[in-house]
């Protein structure tokens, strides 16, 4: 009788999912403390909303309707079904509308959370994602639009890039509403569709663009994404509009005006960001990167921006009759993150403890004894966590990169002091207990 076989579970990650090392995550917090640093410093109050909402609650506004969940992860739960949020922007407006009464407007707030998207990974794209929000509720004052785009340059020149770095690119709505009263298109269905298709400029190029404008477009894997289904003149038409870098629309005359005042000059006025999500009502804006960003294999790929944002006078309003216009911009922490370990070199320094070796476990009062001196002082520090002798400890020690290790043994009792290795040097040193966290600090 044949034994049944077990299953192992896999090793491998799903697609769009990655797990982060430390020096990534490092560098991560180093951003998210100069984030913080700089919306305190503008005023902003810090919010946090959970990760799952109603579905309907998200639901109108989705960033990829033509996949299967409509763009997001989803369960049903008492005949009510919930979604992981796809952005942080469809969860501020719920809490907005909870609390209209009680917050103050206009109201700021920035928010960082991580975002989940049921969509196609690719190359710096995942499904799930760290993302930063600053937005201004309840104002039209197209000086809030403004001063997203300043706070975002500043919050980029903190974390380590230079002005040639990066573009701040601008663009309204009113440009595309005009657009579409110029071809005669009413359907809303067919709007979302040509805004997604010329979202995806940046990323696929024109040419594969206008299949996502005609009849639709097989990528390169054989999966098929149906097109706008507009005609080849009116395909012109919009290919010409986009061409026209002039701002001749009132509200981005009004921050362009602005940004003289900030003395800000690191943007561009250019018609073909659209942003994909339908709600956006007035200026839009996204952040680019001026450099080459290569994937894990060393090969330069199409990055595309690394956030964005605009105007969505009407979002709040889907929850009832409420005059809350808005503005806010959103960073892509992860992809940010991404392209700055390659740009710049992060002096960041990763601690790693000091190691006590064991050399008699009856001893272990006395390894704590030191341990806890070594502690009290603020020093990283710790008990070899294992089993085995000398040489497997000292393996550990070098692996885990211990700049030192404590050698406690016989001799050393007897003598009323320790050793101190030094692992990058290999240099020894007799050292009395009571000195040892001076000494370990002058080699840190």
């Amino acid at each position: 009788m044949s034994k049944e076989k077990t299953l192992k579970p896999s090793k491998e990650l799903p697609l769009g999912f990655v797990d982060r090392q430390e020096k990534e995550l490092l560098i991560r917090d180093f951003v998210i403390s100069n984030i913080k640093e700089i919306m305190v410093k503008y005023g902003f109050q810090y919010l946090e909303t959970p990760s799952f909402e109603y579905t309907d609650s998200i639901g109108k506004f989705l960033p990829d309707k033509d996949r299967p969940g409509e763009g997001v992860f989803s369960f049903k739960d008492e005949n009510k079904w919930l979604s992981l949020r796809y952005d942080l922007t469809a969860p501020l407006a719920r809490y907005i509308a909870k609390n209209y009464l009680e917050i103050p407007k206009p109201f700021k707030r920035y928010q960082l959370g991580t975002v989940w998207r049921n969509e196609k990974p690719g190359p710096g794209r995942y499904r799930e994602f760290l993302q930063f929000d600053a937005d201004y509720v309840g104002t039209k004052n197209l000086q809030a639009d403004a001063e997203l785009c300043v706070l975002i340059s500043e919050i980029l020149e903190k974390c380590g890039l230079d002005k040639v770095d990066y573009t701040v690119k601008i663009s309204s709505r009113k440009f595309t509403d005009k657009l579409f009263e110029e071809l005669k298109i009413n359907s809303q269905k067919q709007i979302l569709a040509i805004l997604r298709a010329l979202d995806k400029i940046d990323r696929l190029g024109w040419e594969e663009a206008k299949k996502l404008l005609g009849e639709g477009r097989k990528d390169k894997s054989g999966d098929y994404t149906k097109g706008a289904e507009l005609k080849d003149n009116q395909i012109k038409i919009i290919g010409d509009a986009l061409k026209n870098k002039t701002a001749n629309s009132e509200d981005i005359e009004e921050i362009i005006k602005i940004f003289k005042a900030y003395n800000f000059k690191n943007y561009q006025f250019d018609p073909s960001v659209i942003r994909g999500l339908e709600y956006y009502t007035g200026p839009i804006f996204e952040v680019n990167l001026n450099f080459e960003v290569k994937n894990l294999k060393g090969k330069a790929i199409q990055f595309g921006s690394i956030g964005g944002g605009g105007r969505y006078d009407n979002l709040v309003n889907n929850f009832g009759n409420f005059d809350c216009p808005a503005t806010g911009i959103s960073i892509g922490l992860d992809r940010l993150v991404y392209a700055l370990m390659q740009k710049k070199d992060f002096k960041i320094k990763s601690i790693r403890p000091i190691m006590i070796c064991v050399f008699d476990n009856n001893k272990i009062k006395e390894y704590i004894n030191i341990l806890s001196k070594l502690r009290n002082s603020n020093i990283s520090s710790e008990i070899y966590p294992g089993e085995g002798k000398l040489k497997k400890q000292m393996e550990y020690a070098n692996k885990i990169g211990s700049p030192a290790v404590i050698l406690y043994g016989e001799d050393e009792i007897k003598l009323g002091k320790v050793t101190l290795k030094n692992l990058k040097t290999g240099n020894e040193s007799s050292i009395k207990i009571e000195d040892l966290a001076n000494e370990i600090k002058k080699l840190l």
